[in-house]
């Protein structure tokens, strides 16, 4: 049973004293294959993604390999639209959606609500095994005699029709974003089950932590989203095998059809990827900025707004079409600039006049932020349509993108050194990873600037030569080089995990942080917790700890902190 502590005037080894019992189940391999633990399950969601990074990554360094000059002869024309196919597919399918959603969020959500596990614990099982599963199968098309996929991550019909794209790599990349997209769907139930039904008592809607909130808003856009992708890729797959031109003219199909099933998932699904990175951010700020989140309800509101708003601005990806109505689409997409502005005005408000300290895992969002904030601003001139009808297809597209999935990575390598400590009980080596924060920010910058005037100049996405292009030659260089510090920065990663393992006891709370996972040991007992402090406020671990302040609170809450440190206080 889990008992509620009243505060302390000094609450040191409030975690020490914790009797750790042992937990009767089954141990070494067999525990990873058939837990039902969300922390397990978090654990191996991670280990999977960062892996699915690495192989995303290595295609990538394939890919500006053979950019890196105007005949570049490393790989042939057929693999490397099968390399750009996979890298975005594994990047945005695997590797930048499982760890949002899937990876820290199964770990840290139940606790940071005061949860024992989540909702379904089996269901959670399944979701991950059909992630692997998923991952597993597309993957595999680099096997079969015709190789992997080749149209594209986005999969546009007719391009990925039979005729186009005929053997079996398409087919197991259509089936492997099944799989993931049926776990992403699973994951989305059980979260949104685990944070309306499992909080703790005292942790009402506007205690929870703001990642515990962007979570919830994302898990309820997948459920609004990736049944309509389901859908598409059930028609793409009868389009292959059953001849019922859904999506051929011959027919009497609609090709656009698909980029509109594909773009009313699309769109939602880069505020699915960014949202949780969001909330990674504003937790790792306002810990490391020693201050409360500033404009907490400022933040969730505008968390509200840009999950509604993603819903209808879909077709923003479509102006050049001639089938969507330019001016209420670009309005839109304009519009969507405004709740994201609002959250970055919020973290400077919480950075400003703080004790900020500048930890890896602190560099990490603030380039999160930085790196975002120049993907979102290209982002407004592409909602503009003529400037999108100049920059559409070329390398200003790639790199926008680039510039916000990079800002991903940033804010996924954030939470990793921000979570480490409570998931693994260790600290990671702080000299190395600014170190590797240093090369992924400038690497990041230096990759995508010379994108951006590659495509003003008007060099096309998907080309492999440009041998009538050589003024192109440097920019591409450039961008190279950044890439290559970008996987440098990966490496680093790597080596930070090999040198710090179980060398450096981080302690229950090394960071001195707010949310209710710090409160429990590190790493956290089978059931998460065997005593819970009251929960007054959206930082009931820093109310806990810190019983002088009278400070906490919000509205009708602040007096019953107050009270609480009054009666501390006279005992």
């Amino acid at each position: 049973m889990t008992d509620v502590l009243h505060p302390p005037v000094s609450a040191e080894g409030h975690g020490e004293d914790h009797a750790h019992e042992a937990h009767h189940g089954p141990t070494g391999i067999l525990k990873w294959l058939t837990t039902t633990d969300h922390k397990v399950i978090g654990l191996s969601y991670t280990i999977t993604a960062v892996i699915m990074m690495v192989i995303g990554g290595f295609f990538a360094e394939l890919i500006r390999a053979q950019l890196a000059s105007p005949n570049g002869h490393l790989v042939s024309l057929a693999q490397y639209n099968e390399l750009f196919t996979m890298h975005g597919s594994v990047m945005i399918y695997l590797f930048v959606g499982p760890f949002a959603f899937g990876a820290l969020a199964n770990f840290i959500v139940p606790i940071q609500i005061g949860a024992p596990d989540m909702a379904f614990p089996r269901l959670n099982a399944l979701s991950y095994w059909l992630y692997l599963t998923g991952s597993i199968t597309m993957l595999s098309g680099f096997f079969t005699a015709g190789g992997a996929a080749n149209f594209g991550w986005v999969g546009y019909a007719p391009l990925s029709n039979s005729l186009n794209a005929p053997g079996t790599g398409a087919d197991l990349w259509i089936g492997g974003l099944l799989l993931t997209g049926f776990s992403a769907i699973f994951t989305g139930v059980n979260l949104c089950a685990t944070i309306f039904y499992l909080r703790a008592p005292g942790m009402t809607m506007f205690r929870m932590p703001i990642f515990t909130w962007n979570l919830l808003v994302t898990a309820i856009l997948i459920l609004l989203a990736f049944p309509v992708l389901t859908a598409g890729l059930i028609m793409l797959y009868a389009d292959r095998h059953l001849s019922t031109h859904i999506y051929s003219v011959a027919g009497g199909g609609v090709p656009v059809l698909w980029q509109h099933i594909f773009w009313f998932w699309g769109h939602p699904e880069v505020y699915i990827l960014a949202l949780p990175f969001f909330g990674m951010a504003t937790e790792i700020i306002a810990v490391f900025s020693r201050k409360p989140v500033f404009g907490y309800k400022g933040m969730v509101f505008a968390t509200l707004t840009i999950a509604a708003l993603s819903l209808g601005v879909w077709a923003h990806h479509m102006f050049t079409t001639g089938v969507v109505l330019l001016p209420f689409f670009s309005i839109m997409s304009l519009l969507i600039a405004v709740p994201t502005g609002i959250k970055i005005f919020n973290w400077i408000g919480t950075m400003w006049r703080g004790q900020v300290w500048f930890s890896t895992a602190m560099l990490m969002a603030i380039g999160f932020v930085v790196t975002f904030l120049i993907g979102g601003l290209t982002g407004i001139y592409l909602a503009s349509p003529p400037l999108d009808f100049f920059t559409h297809d070329t390398y200003f597209v790639v790199a926008h993108f680039h510039s916000v999935v990079m800002a991903l990575v940033l804010g996924a390598m954030g939470g990793l050194y921000y979570w480490a400590p409570k998931i693994t009980g260790y600290l990671l080596n702080e000299r190395v990873g600014k170190l590797q924060f240093w090369f992924l920010f400038i690497g990041t910058q230096v990759f995508t600037f010379p994108q951006y005037v590659l495509g003003l100049e008007g060099m096309p996405r998907r080309i492999a030569l440009y041998p009538h292009n050589p003024e192109w030659k440097m920019l591409n260089e450039w961008s190279s080089i950044g890439a290559l510090m970008i996987g440098i920065s990966t490496l680093l990663f790597i080596v930070n995990i090999v040198i710090s393992w179980k060398k450096n006891p981080a302690g229950d709370n090394p960071w001195d942080a707010h949310t209710l996972e710090w409160f429990t040991t590190s790493p956290p007992p089978h059931h998460n917790f065997y005593r819970l402090p009251p929960i007054r406020s959206e930082r009931p671990t820093w109310d806990y700890n810190h019983p002088e302040h009278r400070t906490l609170g919000h509205g009708s809450h602040r007096d019953e902190v107050a009270a609480d440190v009054e009666k501390v206080h006279h005992s």
